[in-house]
């Protein structure tokens, strides 16, 4: 199992997560995966860049692979520029780039003022979505009127060599199977046991209907942690940075990050509980990646939630948890 890093766009600025980016290959993390965001998840978070212009300097100053995480097509960018996006990175920097999907909130893309649909049509409209993309990476040539996006008889003209790989981000057991079924990677968040089992059981069993295409697909996992030298400096960073870590409650309907924040003046340290991995002990984390890769997982991606980026990483590379 691989262990990577998350750079996340809502709390730093592109020349902070460049250097974190740098950072994590020296440290010997192998793999990065960045967030899409138009606004962060509470306003004290402070950022959100646009990923695509940060990807493509990323590739310049490490030689890690990385991933979107996650980017939703169809209300902020069509499919047809998402696949246009993702054919353009991938001929840029060849066998380095996934390109991460997921259904979406609308604190991000209700902004563009489209209708906010339920959460059956959002899945929907990811599937459609999915095809139409994977369709203009393989070079296809095609007219498409669906039943949620339109397209013009089109190609793309930069392709690269081979089309990237997806991951596909979902908590859920139907999308789990889907994905499965559709032989693309799964990304999930670090829940409890009992839960994360039961997703890759259902991408397992989806994985079985496809055939060959089943050797590609990953297991990904999100892993949001908080580190300090010492346990109250990493409960206080887990408050005041990443109070939505805390939120046991679908979020995907909130389109204010002032929302959250007020929300956020009633979160409890223990409302972080395997939600959050808060931790000063090198154990705790060394427990929390073997039980990771018991499952199955094949990279753990973790998310140090405080500013002390440069402190976690080297802390993880001292302590030798990024060799499982």
């Amino acid at each position: 199992m691989q262990v990577g890093y998350c750079l996340s766009c809502e709390q730093f600025t592109p020349g902070e997560l460049l250097e974190q980016a740098r950072l994590a290959e020296e440290c010997g993390f192998k793999h990065l995966l960045v967030s899409d965001h138009f606004q962060p998840w509470v306003p004290s978070q402070g950022q959100s860049c646009f990923v695509w212009s940060l990807l493509g300097a990323l590739g310049q100053v490490c030689s890690l692979p990385f991933a979107t995480g996650v980017t939703v097509p169809g209300y902020r960018f069509h499919p047809a520029i998402t696949a246009q996006a993702a054919a353009t990175l991938e001929s840029m920097y060849p066998g380095r780039f996934t390109l991460g999907l997921g259904s979406g909130e609308a604190l991000n893309e209700h902004i563009v003022g489209c209708y906010w649909p339920e959460p059956h049509e959002r899945v929907q409209r990811l599937l459609e979505a999915i095809d139409i993309i994977q369709r203009l990476l393989q070079g296809q040539e095609f007219h498409h009127c669906g039943q949620h996006y339109r397209l013009e008889k089109t190609r793309l003209y930069t392709l690269p060599a081979a089309p990237p790989p997806i991951a596909v981000a979902t908590s859920g057991p139907y999308m789990s199977k889907k994905i499965g079924e559709l032989g693309l990677s799964l990304l999930t968040v670090k829940a409890e046991r009992d839960k994360m089992q039961g997703l890759l059981e259902r991408f397992a069993q989806g994985l079985n209907t496809c055939g060959s295409a089943s050797e590609q697909a990953k297991r990904w996992l999100q892993m949001h942690v908080s580190w300090a030298d010492d346990y109250g400096t990493a409960c206080e960073n887990a408050l005041r940075e990443w109070p939505n870590g805390a939120m046991n409650f679908p979020k995907a309907d909130i389109r204010y990050p002032q929302v959250l924040a007020d929300i956020a003046r009633s979160v409890r340290i223990e409302d972080f509980a395997s939600r959050v991995l808060i931790a000063t002990d090198a154990e705790d984390y060394r427990r929390a990646l073997q039980e990771a890769e018991g499952l199955g997982f094949d990279t753990v991606f973790i998310h140090n939630v405080g500013r002390n980026q440069a402190e976690f990483m080297r802390f993880a590379a001292s302590e030798s948890l990024l060799e499982q």
